[in-house]
Order: structure tokens, then C-alpha cells, then sequence
């Protein structure tokens, strides 16, 4: 289908990229790889009057260390957090998880910080980021601000930034010596994840320490998978990890679509959260 009309703007700075969102209000959209915008365009599921192109903002991409954190650039390609070294050693989840997604010529374009500002409950990373404890942070008008993946995350589709800011860049903090892996459920390859599973797993003395377990497309938002995660504590077997397991569904509310019934998904939210822990936890 041909996209509704709309205005373009390309700035070439983040202050302007912000002066131009505040001048289109609730009526803007930003583009950053345009793998999420474009397709709504292209089934007029959204009539922006203004798109904001931020593909020639310097200073958007790239992986640095601050501490013990990484900062990634909003604009950083799927392909380059694959690829970057800093990333593989220190946030290897978020190298997994984002070598799934969708195919190579989407990864190639897509960009991490439009994946999570697109806040598609479906897609993988933001149940990596929820995870991984990352924060997320945006500039608008009055300066830039930090949120916690916790509260990125609004409703489907929906996002807690103000229509005039800017999400620029992710910061991650480091994983090193934690276990991790992430599991999905997809009837066809590249399609989205019926219910994806990221685990972090910490041992001490041959038992799980600490495990964080975020869920994709098991609600309106990404989840974290709190019973099971507080069931992991002291996890020292199989049989352990896979009672924690169990508890993953608790107090979601998957949805009823052509690909899963709610009762599905939470029974795949419990196999896969199984498989994902005692992967990353070294007993698979």
C-alpha cells in the first residue's frame, strides 16, 4: 500500500532533531532504520503528519564503556551490537538475543534504539534490556533524562517518552561472569517470536545466586518473570530450575491472536523459561 502523505525533515544535530519533534507534537514520528516505521506507514496503521529522519545526527551510534556500564548509541545498526567487541564481552545476552532478529538485510538497517523506542512487546530486545536492568536515555527541550527499562515501557506500542524527545543512547550495564541465553518460539524463521525467553544466571558454590528472566510477548509490554526468578535463588539442579519454571506465567496476560491461545503462551513461557536458564546456568 502507498504510506499517507506527511511532511520530512532531516536534521543534521540532536537539538534540532528535538526542535523539530516539538514543532510536530503528537503528530511526529522519528526514523531512524525504518524497519518498524516504514511497515506502519506502509499498512496506514500510522498517519504521522510529520517524520523526523535522524539518519544524519552525528554522535548516535557506537559502544563505549563508562565504568561499569556500555553506552550504546540509539542509531547503533542490529548488525554492529552483533558484532562489537565490547558487547560480546561484556553483554553477550544482548549480542544473542539481537542476532535473531528478523534477517540479516533487517539487521543491517534496523537500529537498537529504534527497536525499543518502537515498544513492540513481540519484539526481542526490549525483554533483553528489562533483563539486563539497562537504562534508556532521552533528550527532548529541557535537557536529556534517564529512564529504567522498567518504566520505558508503557502499553503496547507506547513508550514513556514525551512526543518532543529523542531517545539517544542505551545504557547497559556489564554482565561479566553471568550466564545468559535467549530462547524463542516462532512457527516460521524470521517471523516474530510467539513467546521469547531471556535469562541471566549467576552461580555461587555450584548454585544459581541471582537470575533475572525478562518475557517477550507475553502481555502488552515486556515482563520480567519475578516468581521465577525469586524460585531461581538457590537453584542447584534440573529439577530446581525447572519447579522455578513453572511459576514464569504468573501474572501475565498473553494475548489471543492466529498464532497462540493465552493458555499457549504461558505454557511456552514456562518451557522455554526451563531451557533458557539451565542454558545459561551451564546445567542444559
Amino acid at each position: 500500500m502507498i504510506p499517507p502523505a506527511f511532511d520530512y525533515a532531516r536534521p543534521t544535530s540532536v537539538d534540532e532533531a528535538v526542535r523539530a519533534l516539538a514543532d510536530g507534537g503528537e503528530d511526529a514520528k522519528v526514523l531512524a532504520g525504518g524497519q518498524s516505521l516504514l511497515p506502519l506507514l506502509r499498512m496506514r496503521l500510522a498517519f504521522p503528519e510529520l517524520v523526523v529522519d535522524v539518519g544524519r545526527v552525528p554522535g548516535l551510534s557506537g559502544v563505549r564503556e563508562d565504568g561499569d556500564a556500555l553506552v550504546i548509541g540509539a542509531m547503533t545498526t542490529h548488525h554492529e551490537v552483533i558484532g562489537d567487541p565490547l558487547v560480546r564481552r561484556h553483554a553477550g545476552l544482548l549480542a544473542a538475543a539481537t542476532a535473531t532478529v528478523a534477517d540479516p538485510a533487517v539487521r543491517h538497517r534496523g537500529t537498537l534504539g529504534g527497536s525499543l523506542a518502537h515498544a513492540d512487546p513481540a519484539g526481542d530486545l526490549p525483554a533483553v534490556v528489562l533483563a539486563m536492568d539497562a537504562e534508556l536515555v532521552a533528550q527532548g527541550p529541557g535537557g536529556k533524562r534517564t529512564i529504567p527499562a522498567r518504566e520505558f515501557f508503557v502499553d503496547y506500542l507506547q513508550s514513556s517518552l514525551a512526543p518532543d524527545e529523542l531517545l539517544t543512547e542505551v545504557r547497559v550495564p556489564k554482565a561479566d561472569g553471568w550466564g545468559f541465553h535467549y530462547e524463542k518460539f516462532h512457527r516460521v524463521a524470521q517471523s516474530w517470536a510467539i513467546v521469547g525467553v531471556a535469562a541471566l544466571v549467576r552461580r555461587d558454590d555450584g548454585r544459581i545466586a541471582e537470575a533475572r528472566v525478562g518475557l517477550t510477548n507475553m502481555g502488552s509490554t515486556p515482563l520480567r518473570a519475578y516468581a521465577s526468578e525469586e524460585a531461581l535463588a538457590g537453584a542447584g539442579d534440573a529439577d530446581a530450575v525447572a519447579r522455578a519454571a513453572e511459576e514464569a506465567a504468573d501474572g501475565t496476560r498473553p494475548a489471543q491472536d492466529t498464532n497462540a491461545s493465552p493458555e499457549y503462551r504461558a505454557h511456552l513461557a514456562r518451557v522455554l523459561t526451563r531451557r533458557a536458564v539451565l542454558t545459561a546456568a551451564g546445567m542444559g
